[in-house]
């Protein structure tokens, strides 16, 4: 045993220094190179020659369009939301899931018994603690579920505070879109029917009104 070792230790001696230290200097350089961002590589700047294109850039953001009255939003907010309720209780008593008892709060008989943003956070809470079989979504989509009502939950908070302001029209459509994800999702067929037919009438209604406006300004550009 004790020759073992002296011949063991015999090999460290005779190894090259030179070559440990050869290993030792890639070993790291290669954790420099890992560690390194990768635009402090080989990198290109692309030329600034377009000072018309930076300039235009600077200038104010133009206002997106706003066709829709202020009455006319809340109440297509207020149907689409009450789709949303309609949707999500249909989905939790068909597969029953479970809902927590609140002591100052009656049973859920109706979705009108709950917000409609209580039902959002119910489902998003049977998502994430994985209650929801893959098997009752579209396409397995639980990930995207919980993508989804996330999204939407952050669209909700970034409006909520302007319900009796005007929204831009892309706005208003982006939460129905939104929401028809969620439905299709869900695999609620009548729902994703009546959204769906929703956008279509509020598209149209917009380009309506879009058309009535120009119209307007063309009159008053020609008095």
């Amino acid at each position: 045993m004790t020759s073992s070792y002296k011949a063991i230790e015999t090999d460290i001696r005779d190894w090259d220094v030179v070559e440990l230290s050869n290993l030792s200097t890639e070993i790291r350089s290669q954790q420099r190179t890992s560690n390194r961002d990768e635009f402090d590589r080989s990198h290109q700047l692309l030329d600034r020659s377009f000072v018309k294109v930076v300039t235009a850039q600077k200038q104010n953001l133009p206002h997106l369009s706003m066709n829709l009255y202020v009455n006319e939003q809340d109440e297509i907010l207020s149907q689409v939301n009450d789709h949303l309720s309609k949707c999500i209780f249909d989905y939790v008593a068909k597969y029953q899931f479970p809902i927590s008892l609140e002591s100052n709060k009656r049973s859920v008989k109706i979705s009108a018994n709950r917000k409609w943003t209580k039902w959002i956070y119910l489902l998003k809470r049977l998502a994430i603690k994985r209650r929801i079989s893959t098997r009752v979504l579209f396409h397995d989509q639980i990930k995207q579920l919980i993508i989804v009502l996330k999204n939407f939950l952050k669209m909700w908070h970034a409006v909520k505070h302007q319900l009796r302001s005007l929204k831009d029209d892309q706005n208003v459509l982006q939460l129905i879109s939104v929401e028809l994800q969620m439905i299709q999702i869900l695999k609620d067929v009548i729902c994703m029917k009546l959204l769906d037919n929703l956008y279509v009438q509020i598209e149209i209604k917009i380009q309506l009104r879009k058309e009535q406006n120009d119209r307007k300004d063309v009159s008053f550009d020609l008095d």
